[in-house]
């Protein structure tokens, strides 16, 4: 499935990862400086997203565009990478603590990889009880070479210690790839994959902290609960995160910290390192 163009009216709505703190309505911008070492194909990059996340009654409407340029290396390359991608989820809550989940991704511009215009669709069941809350997504990723099937499964603790809240999440991914030999781009990647996650949030007055743990490899994998695709051939083993933000008013600002340790597959390059600096700033309204 190709989309091209969007209507204007999908401009309304949306949140991304440790910025997926809200529970009121909300607009998002988000500004990403990416450092890559020991890279065969790519030096640095720039992206920007925006978006919004409404709530009315029951239902939850989030909308997330992101574009991104990355400097290369030419040769091998031709030419400096553009992307731009859209993220789209709807959510509903039961009164029973049952609560469904929509997920859309479009690859709409990529000039570089032949995952340009990939779609995802995901669907997932999240249950809330008093501290302990169980969610399990499901997604397909349909590119014009090779599917991906990712099984998402998490689990969430929250409790209260003196004045400091916190959150503990333990997240399991297992994706497995179709067709993934059909094509030199994905050939050199692996059949299955499965990764584990710890995750933990604290909140004390206007603060914010929080850290996370990603172990065992992945690839074209979905990420932050729907708002980040990595499609391009790379095999992530390692990641490490740390990000620290202040609420003020209305407004919550973030700083986020992401280490990732990485093989490009096509040319079965290893030791490749990935440096996320995000600043992100939320409006509650």
């Amino acid at each position: 499935m190709q989309i091209t163009k969007l209507p204007l009216l999908l401009l309304l709505p949306i949140t991304t990862l440790v910025a997926h703190e809200s529970v009121h309505s909300s607009a998002i911008l988000y500004y990403e400086n990416i450092d890559f070492s020991n890279s065969f194909q790519k030096t640095n990059g720039k992206l920007m997203g925006v978006g919004g996340d409404i709530h009315n009654n029951d239902s939850e409407y989030k909308f997330v565009f992101e574009h991104a340029n990355t400097d290369t290396k030419q040769p091998p390359l031709k030419e400096d990478l553009t992307t731009s991608k859209v993220f789209l989820q709807y959510g509903y809550s039961y009164d029973n603590g049952l609560h469904l989940r929509l997920n859309y991704i479009n690859v709409l511009e990529d000039n570089i990889a032949p995952t340009v215009h990939g779609a995802v669709y995901g669907a997932g069941l999240e249950y809330t009880m008093e501290k302990i809350s169980l969610g399990f997504v499901q997604y397909y990723t349909d590119y014009k070479a090779f599917d991906v099937y990712q099984s998402d499964l998490k689990v969430e603790y929250k409790t209260k210690i003196s004045d400091i809240s916190i959150k503990l999440t333990g997240i399991t991914k297992y994706i497995k790839l179709s067709d993934y030999k059909s094509n030199s781009f994905s050939n050199n990647a692996q059949g299955e994959y499965f990764t584990t996650a710890l995750k933990i949030h604290s909140h004390y007055q206007s603060y914010h902290l929080g850290g996370a743990l990603y172990l065992g490899e992945r690839a074209f994998s979905i990420m932050n609960d729907g708002f980040k695709i990595q499609h391009h051939a790379m095999e992530f083993d390692q990641t490490y995160a740390l990000g620290v933000g202040k609420s003020f008013s209305n407004m919550i600002l973030r700083l986020q910290y992401i280490h990732q340790e990485a093989t490009e597959l096509p040319l079965s390059n290893q030791g490749v390192e990935v440096d996320n600096l995000r600043l992100i700033l939320n409006y509650r309204f």
